[in-house]
């Protein structure tokens, strides 16, 4: 760092302020006790002003946003007159605003780049497009938007006129087009002309049927059918890529960047509406001999489903060259049109300290972001982003990369399934691969969202490198379940056998009705449905649950149940958590439970509840991380909860009614309601 004599008072209390106003950081970093950090997030702030690659690994709850958050306030309050930026990206939208939000707090000059935002009190108005629209400036001077416009609508027309002989729903190739394409002579043209009139007599339309007249029986239609696409998904993935269906769904009403941006225009759908009837086969050579007849009616009706289908092919490859070359000037006059836009979007932006966006979006506006020579990057959720939009981050310009995440937790993903794991890896993050060859980094050990009996649960993949911090020992702030009699956790075991839905996504109805049913008790013994969160692993499991809870009787007057997926619920957090594994299988098949990742994000979300249900005999035979999490439950671990029963294990569910301290064990039985008594 140049200036290792910094102003940290911005990330400490007022009367503290004056000791933090010149603090030499390389060589007395403070006591930041005061700040509200802890000793680990202490140093990981240390290691973000200091080094120029800082990576912080922060473990569920441990508070690396928080982190990030305080980096950022301690860099800008340190920014001088024309300082370049600070960038800050993350994977997901939902990410990016809960960051922005924060710095909102502290930083009112801040611009979204992207309006995929679904904050519209703060971090909508923000956007570059708001922005924008509220700003009356001139366009630059010598600006090439208005002739790059002029240029797009003429290519435009040209383009349409192209291929308006491919257009679907069309007739066949006529007699003109092919003369003017040089594929056939006049006096072939003429003779298509005359063998209709003599067949048509004088009849206006009869220019219109030239070539079907003369194809005859050989001219059949082509029909338009629609294959599903799988895009090389397994079923399971399907389910993947619904959540990622759901991180667009801001995308549908949202003004943006897009608005402005996209090029709007006449939509041309092609399509071979007829082809020639092929009856044997003919090459080229053949076709061509044939064709030096000038007059195409002497030509056998046999061979003119072959000289059709051969015009046709010649036709289309000369329009795609004409195409091309066309598409090559109109690829100029956008890219023109582009430039413009962001020399007017620059100077809007050079007004801004923060300017955030998705990883998806740095890549998308690269060259405008590189305009402004930025020196600073931090990447939230970095250990979720592949690598390319990371490399996209390091500009020439960029001194200083900060990356935040937690490879233990979700890992990027590929569209390509194929390019996941070997030899590809492209589902390593850039943050696990410097994690993985030993380049320094921070972790931040201690958490402060779950109870330390739900903490326990994640030894098997953290080890003890993760503390509990007092507030999550405190019952005032995590107060033990009502109506469980101070089981605060439980892995509630079955064997009842998984289905398929008509997705082919994996769901298990018994397991669905005993959740719903513990869900209604729950509620029952006065806990907010909004504390309540049920994960899942299957989109097809997510609906069975949704659709069941909206059916009950004693809750289908609410409207709104939180059911999740796994891998949407990356960052999220509730009081409490029912966690729905489904898998349950005589072909020792547990799909995404074998992902060592995901299973960490479905164990760290509760805060002071969470109970699981699922085939634990099945899992313990496939995964040892799971070997770990059922004796952990099973009291073999070590760490006995303080309250309720030693072992949080069984086939089942102890129930202590809050009204009357009267214990319940509920166990479904297969093909049975759940039932129970409620006093």
């Amino acid at each position: 760092m140049n200036k290792p004599h910094t102003d940290l008072s911005s990330i400490v209390a007022i009367e503290d302020a004056s000791s933090f106003e010149n603090v030499n950081i390389l060589e007395d970093w403070p006591d930041t006790t005061t700040t509200g950090l802890d000793k680990s997030q202490s140093t990981a702030l240390k290691r973000v002003l200091t080094k120029r690659l800082a990576i912080i690994q922060g473990p569920p709850g441990t508070g690396k946003t928080h982190v990030s958050v305080v980096a950022l306030k301690a860099l800008l309050s340190n920014m001088t007159m024309g300082d370049p930026h600070v960038i800050v990206t993350c994977q997901t939208n939902h990410a990016l605003d809960q960051l922005l939000r924060h710095v909102a707090q502290f930083e009112p000059n801040f611009v979204r780049l992207g309006g995929r935002s679904k904050d519209q009190d703060v971090i909508q108005k923000r956007t570059l497009f708001e922005i924008r629209q509220a700003t009356s400036k001139p366009p630059v001077g010598g600006g090439l938007r208005g002739t790059a416009m002029k240029r797009l609508k003429e290519i435009t027309k040209t383009l349409q006129l192209l291929l308006s002989p491919l257009e679907a729903n069309k007739g066949p190739l006529d007699h003109i087009l092919l003369h003017k394409l040089g594929l056939i002579t006049q006096a072939q043209a003429d003779s298509l002309k005359t063998g209709a009139a003599s067949m048509l007599g004088d009849q206006k339309d009869s220019l219109g049927i030239h070539m079907e007249l003369w194809m005859g029986k050989s001219l059949i239609p082509v029909p338009r059918t629609v294959i599903p696409e799988d895009f090389g998904f397994e079923f399971e993935e399907a389910d993947l890529e619904f959540e990622q269906l759901k991180e667009l769904e801001a995308e549908t009403f949202a003004k943006d960047d897009d608005d402005v941006e996209a090029l709007k225009g006449p939509v041309t759908l092609l399509g071979d509406n007829y082809t020639g009837k092929l009856v044997d086969l003919v090459k080229d050579g053949k076709v061509l001999q044939l064709l030096e007849e000038q007059d195409l009616y002497k030509i056998h009706y046999r061979m003119r489903g072959p000289i059709y289908r051969y015009l046709q092919r010649r036709a289309k490859e000369i329009i795609l060259v004409e195409f091309r070359q066309k598409a090559r000037r109109y690829e100029l006059y956008v890219l023109q049109r582009r430039v413009d836009m962001w020399e007017q979007d620059s100077a809007l932006l050079k007004q801004q300290k923060v300017i955030g966006m998705t990883t998806t979006g740095l890549s998308k506006y690269r060259a405008l972001v590189a305009s402004l020579n930025p020196k600073v990057v931090l990447v939230e959720e970095a250990a979720e982003t592949l690598e390319a939009p990371i490399i996209a981050a390091c500009m020439p310009s960029l001194e200083h990369l900060i990356l935040v995440g937690d490879h233990k937790q979700l890992r990027p993903h590929c569209q390509v399934k194929e390019h996941e794991g070997e030899p590809f890896n492209f589902n390593m993050s850039l943050f696990e691969r410097m994690i993985n060859n030993e380049v320094e980094f921070d972790s931040l050990r201690r958490q402060r969202r779950m109870i330390p009996e739900i903490r326990r649960i994640l030894k098997p993949i953290y080890g003890g490198h993760i503390s509990d911090h007092p507030i999550v020992k405190d019952p005032k702030n995590r107060p033990p379940v009502e109506g469980m009699g101070g089981c605060k956790s439980f892995f509630f075991t079955h064997q009842w056998p998984e289905t398929q839905d008509s997705n082919m996504s994996s769901c298990n109805l018994q397991e669905v009705e005993m959740i719903v049913g513990f869900f209604d008790y729950l509620v029952y013994n006065g806990i907010n449905i909004d504390d309540i969160t049920v994960l899942t692993f299957y989109n097809g499991q997510r609906k069975a649950i949704l659709r069941a809870l909206r059916q009950h009787p004693n809750l289908k007057s609410h409207s709104f149940f939180k059911v999740v997926t796994v891998d949407s619920y990356q960052g999220e957090e509730n009081e409490i958590v029912l966690l729905s594994l489904v898998r349950s299988n005589d072909k020792s098949k547990i799909g995404f439970l074998n992902v060592d990742n995901r299973v960490c994000v479905a164990l760290s979300r509760a805060k002071r509840g969470f109970y699981v249900f699922g085939n634990g005999e099945l899992l313990c035979q496939e995964s040892l991380t799971w070997v770990g999490v059922v004796e952990t439950f099973y009291d073999k671990r070590g760490s006995t909860p303080k309250t309720g029963p030693a072992k949080r294990l069984g086939f089942r569910l102890p129930l202590q009614c809050k009204k009357h301290g009267r214990m319940t064990f509920i166990e479904g039985k297969r093909n049975t309601p759940l039932l129970y008594e409620l006093e």
